[in-house]
């Protein structure tokens, strides 16, 4: 990358303009010559309202505003830095660095050092097309301080691809290397620190905040990235958003600032949040934390960002300690040997000046009324430990490993060469090497991973004043907590800060007003579950075959009801087709053995059979309504029991009907019973009703589903009947009309055939069949109109065998006896002599 050949005329005329040699002021910059120099930006004094003919160089002297305490222990820690790689031999060996140091006085005083740093020794600027093989005075920049200054300042220098490394500022619109290409940090940027903050947040459950901003960029922006992380989240609220009134540089608030501070204030007497999140330099806060104080607001918790969490000037101020616990995130604690000493000594550098012409080279390095100052803090800044100072120290030692590559050197000399701003940009960016103990090197956005802190403050004397709780690995981006927190407490209670109290488990969260932090606690009902990863507001509805109590967090199975073997009414009907398979398998045995007997063939004859091997069918199907149903279960039990059940009283039926044509009808219309003993009337019409019993089974199965379901148990939602389809039911209620008609016609020609010969005289077996059929049958529809459940197919399997039973040993039984225990009846004489007695009483 070389730096862009194109530079607009004005630009460069108005830098030759800013760049003329001025008169420097003694005991206010900081200047060592050497074979390179860098430039230093620190903010040693703010607010300045006014300096005449206010130059890159002229500042202010210490004793006219008040020290910044901060910005001159951050300067020291690049005089040290520099002077200790001086005194090494291993890191560029035969090489002298120097330095040029310049106040920027927070902000009033960026362009012009950027300016100065980019002239050349002659402080002349010259106006070139392509600027590859120009030679500023300085290789690199250290600094500034704050995110607006160095946004200002690199956009100068990164025009040029002059190398810049901040050390605390941590927008994130430096992450654009774009528009930044020239900027590099030792600080993470504001992202990792908002989302330090966040996870802090989470980690002591607090979901309800303040958010404070001061009126500037650095406020504005990191409330911003703070918002937004907060809304993408959706776990934390903001309360109430504010911004904080700067002062002017004498440190007195206008009317209106007045006015809108204590506008502040009352909100914060009276929000029920209790944590403030804090973005603002520490200029704005000293006033701020005076009235704090002034209206006796406490027991609150301040997170401090980055600009103020360790500032010693605003933990000077020890009754703050009653407004509540101090958190705050800064950079990690890494201690520097020498320096503490360095900080407040008040002798000359050793090594001599080498550019003894150049009035830079002669100026005062010392300024006593800073070092009386710094004294007064140094016992606070030395418990505290080095962690922005480390930011210094390690910016300055990568542009001096960077050198180190660049020039080529050993363990005992460097090659001298031109160091040209943008060559030894490249080798920045690749600087890899260990300082104290931490591995140092840039990411691709320019930022050097480094651990975050989450300090507490103290103000117990001998202890640390920013004690660290916790940090943050912006590689791993996790929090980690490993010191407890002494809260402002009663009995050290972790602090609350909710909108609303958290709910119970399987409570849901109804939302009330706009914030989704604010809600009442409402039980789900039974059925239904609460999943908090994925909606805290809905209680979802369990899965069909699942059930949950009130409250639940998740849905159980239901038990499973259908009828069991071990069930006391699966034993009894057991045992009930039991007996009627043996019974009517000795009945067909019976009648096969004297199938050719004329009590028998009185019975129909082959037509016996017709109905016996269906009923033997029947008792072995019974195991079909027993167990969870089945397609086939349920197939079997709407189809092939109803069409058995049919087939037997069709043929009960036509029985009936013949027996009375015989003897009634057949000498009344004898062509009709030739027609009907031709062509096998009886066989034709159990064949017809059989088929027209299929056909409806058929239609009925076609129209809808004989899948089994599980439906819920009104009265106990816990257990969830299986049952074959409801439709099975309508089906059910169907063909058990049609076998009511059949029952119907079965008794009336039964009836109608009382007075006949003993032998044939069927009326009362028959009547006896039909009447159980026709009453149990219509038990089993009232019964099924009013219940459900396994009670439904116990009631339907019982009447299904009974009704069998019925025509098994109703109908085939007494004709049994007869054949067994009375023989001498069962000959052909004694039906003639029976036929002869009724045509006798006929006539």
């Amino acid at each position: 990358m070389e730096p862009r050949a194109r530079t607009p005329h004005l630009l460069l005329l108005l830098l030759h303009a800013l760049t003329k040699p001025v008169e420097l002021t003694e005991s206010s910059d900081f200047h060592l010559a050497g074979d390179y120099l860098l430039g230093g930006l620190f903010s040693l004094h703010a607010n300045v309202k006014s300096i005449s003919h206010l130059s890159y160089l002229q500042v202010p002297r210490c004793n006219e505003f008040e020290l910044k305490v901060l910005g001159y222990n951050l300067m020291q820690a690049m005089r040290f830095a520099v002077e200790e790689i001086n005194n090494c031999s291993s890191l560029l060996p035969g090489v002298l660095l120097g330095y040029e140091m310049v106040d920027v006085c927070y902000l009033s005083n960026n362009i012009h050092p950027g300016l100065y740093f980019l002239a050349q020794e002659d402080d002349f600027f010259p106006i070139l097309k392509d600027y590859s093989s120009y030679m500023p005075h300085v290789v690199a920049v250290i600094g500034p301080d704050n995110s607006e200054s160095a946004i200002t300042v690199s956009n100068i220098l990164s025009h040029f691809l002059m190398p810049q490394i901040t050390y605390s500022a941590i927008s994130d619109k430096l992450r654009d290397k774009r528009r930044f290409p020239a900027m590099l940090r030792t600080v993470p940027s504001a992202t990792h620190h908002v989302e330090a903050m966040v996870q802090l947040m989470g980690l002591f459950r607090w979901n309800w905040i303040v958010v404070l901003v001061s009126n500037d960029e650095y406020g504005r922006e990191n409330g911003q990235l703070l918002t937004q992380r907060l809304i993408k989240a959706g776990e934390i609220c903001i309360a109430f958003q504010e911004v904080i009134p700067v002062p002017e540089p004498s440190q007195v608030l206008g009317p209106e600032d007045q006015i809108q501070l204590n506008n502040i204030l009352e909100k914060l007497r009276w929000t029920t949040a209790r944590v403030v999140v804090v973005f603002s330099p520490e200029l704005a806060l000293n006033i701020f934390f005076q009235e704090v104080l002034r209206w006796n607001i406490t027991d609150l918790v301040w997170i401090a960002s980055e600009s103020w969490s360790i500032d010693p000037v605003l933990h000077k101020l020890k009754d703050l300690r009653h407004t509540g616990t101090f958190l705050g995130i800064t950079i990690q604690k890494v201690s520097i040997p020498g320096f503490s000493k360095f900080r407040v000594r008040y002798t000359k550098p050793e090594r001599p000046l080498l550019n003894k012409t150049n009035p830079r080279a002669t100026c005062n390095q010392d300024c006593d009324a800073c070092l009386n100052t710094t004294e007064s803090y140094n016992n606070t800044l030395i418990l505290s430990g080095e962690r922005v100072v480390y930011g210094v120290y390690s910016a300055v030692y990568a542009v001096a490993h960077a050198l180190h590559r660049f020039l080529n050197c050993n363990q005992v000399r460097c090659t001298k060469a031109t160091v040209y701003p943008w060559k030894l940009l490249r080798e920045i960016w690749n600087v890899n090497f260990t300082l104290l103990g931490n591995r140092l090197s840039f990411d691709n956005h320019g930022d050097m991973p480094m651990l975050l802190d989450v300090i507490q403050w103290r103000w117990d004397d001998g202890q640390n004043p920013f004690e660290s709780v916790a940090f943050y690995s912006p590689t791993h981006k996790r929090l980690t907590y490993i010191n407890n927190v002494s809260w402002h407490t009663p009995n050290n209670t972790i602090p609350v800060s909710m909108c609303s109290k958290s709910c119970q488990p399987g409570q849901r969260k109804k939302p009330v007003g706009l914030h989704p932090c604010c809600f009442e606690c409402m039980d789900c009902p039974p059925g239904t579950y609460l999943n908090l990863s994925t909606d805290e507001f809905n209680c979802l509805p369990c899965p069909g075959s699942m059930w949950s109590h009130k409250n639940n967090m998740a849905c159980f199975k239901r038990r499973l009801s259908f009828l069991e073997w071990n069930e006391v009414p699966t034993i009894v009907v057991t045992i009930l087709a039991a007996l009627g398979f043996f019974s009517t398998l000795a009945i067909l045995l019976v009648f096969w053995r004297h199938f050719q007997t004329p009590m028998v063939r009185s019975a129909g004859g082959a037509m016996c059979f017709l109905m016996l091997v269906p009923l033997l069918l029947a008792f072995v199907m019974v195991p079909v309504y027993v167990g969870p149903p089945t397609v086939l279960t349920c197939l079997c039990r709407q189809a092939f029991f109803t069409v058995c059940f049919s087939i037997c009283l069709s043929c009960i039926a036509v029985r009936s009907f013949q027996i009375v044509c015989v003897f009634k009808m057949a000498r009344r219309l004898p062509r009709a019973y030739g027609f009907w003993v031709r062509y096998h009337g009886p066989y034709v019409f159990v064949a017809s009703i059989t088929a027209i019993k299929v056909a409806l089974v058929a239609s009925n199965m076609l129209t809808s589903t004989i899948n089994p379901i599980g439906r819920t148990d009104p009265e106990d939602p816990n257990i969830m009947i299986l049952s074959c389809h409801p439709n099975y039911r309508n089906g059910l209620l169907f063909n058990t009309s049609m076998d009511l008609l059949l029952s119907v016609i079965g008794f009336s020609f039964a009836y109608m055939g009382k007075e006949l010969p003993t032998n044939y005289n069927e009326a009362k077996f028959i009547t006896l069949s039909m009447t159980f059929s026709f009453t149990s049958s219509i038990s089993l529809c009232t019964f099924m109109s009013v219940h459900d459940g396994v009670l439904v197919t116990i009631m339907d399997l019982l009447v299904t065998v009974l009704n069998f039973l019925a025509i098994s040993l109703g109908y085939f039984g007494p004709k049994c006896y007869m054949i067994l225990f009375y023989p001498e009846r069962n000959t052909p004489a004694y039906f003639n002599s029976m036929i002869q007695g009724y045509t006798m009483r006929k006539n």
